[in-house]
């Protein structure tokens, strides 16, 4: 099953809905508002897309943020799990596999 994860329903997070009911693929829809990630399942994300491309570093939440002048991944992770506001969206999971953003590229191959 794949899970769209999401903070708001923003533009991107429209267009990949949409991308899956054409599809006619189910998703299970996840508001981080209700149901935030834990560090550990932000992590596996992590490894899968890379530190740059899970951390929106242009928002203001990660910008505020203390842990990313640590240099510890980890606290960061931590941090970003109680404010998903630092995290670029939609972030986009099937099973260990994860995308963030807009990706028909990947998820294309996750549906053949």
């Amino acid at each position: 099953m794949i899970q769209l994860m999401y903070l708001k329903r923003g533009f991107d997070v429209q267009k990949a809905e949409r991308y899956f009911k054409e599809r006619r693929v189910p998703v299970q829809m996840v508001d981080l508002a209700r149901a935030p990630l834990g560090a550990r399942v932000l992590e596996g994300v992590m490894r899968e897309v890379g530190f740059d491309a899970l951390f929106d570093k242009a928002s203001a939440a990660f910008r505020e943020c203390p842990s990313r002048y640590s240099g510890n991944t980890h606290a960061l992770l931590d941090a970003a799990a109680r404010d998903p506001r630092m995290l670029c969206m939609p972030i986009t999971r099937n099973g260990q596999r994860a995308a963030v953003g807009y990706a028909p590229e990947v998820w294309e191959r996750w549906i053949e």
